[in-house]
């Protein structure tokens, strides 16, 4: 992301969102990376006790949605959409938190591709995504 970027303005794309009620946090962000976390626990499990590849995915896709957001060069005619993503779920997630970090592969004029590499808390591997991101007219 752009050097210097305040984490505390992100508070209005993130409010009454799937990203607040599944307690994803943004905890960092720096020159080129996004970082959050998001809770493993009841909101995030699936039936069997384990993190969801669907709460994976949601966490994948909101930091690389506002990764692009950050990116854009007028917020205020421009919007950063969804258009593709993926995931390979490696390592299953009983409790605690989830890491996310969000590094662009692309970055040009009307698409972005984010790499995303969500971790435990020991920085084991649990799920590899790639998010295709179209930058629209408001």
């Amino acid at each position: 992301m752009k050097a210097g970027f305040d984490l505390s303005t992100l508070d209005f794309i993130h409010s009454d969102s799937i990203g607040t009620h599944l307690g994803i946090e943004f905890t960092e962000a720096g020159e080129g990376y996004l970082i959050a976390r998001m809770p493993v626990d009841k909101r995030t499990h699936q039936p069997f006790g384990i993190l969801h590849g669907g709460a994976s995915v949601v966490l994948a896709e909101t930091l690389g949605s506002v990764a692009s957001y950050l990116m854009l060069d007028d917020p205020t005619k421009q919007r950063a959409v969804g258009l593709e993503i993926n995931a390979n779920h490696i390592r299953s997630v009983r409790d605690g938190w989830v890491y996310g970090r969000c590094t662009p592969i692309h970055v040009g004029r009307t698409t972005h591709v984010w790499d995303i590499r969500i971790t435990d808390e020991q920085n084991k591997l649990v799920c590899v995504s790639r998010l295709t991101i179209a930058v629209i007219g408001s």
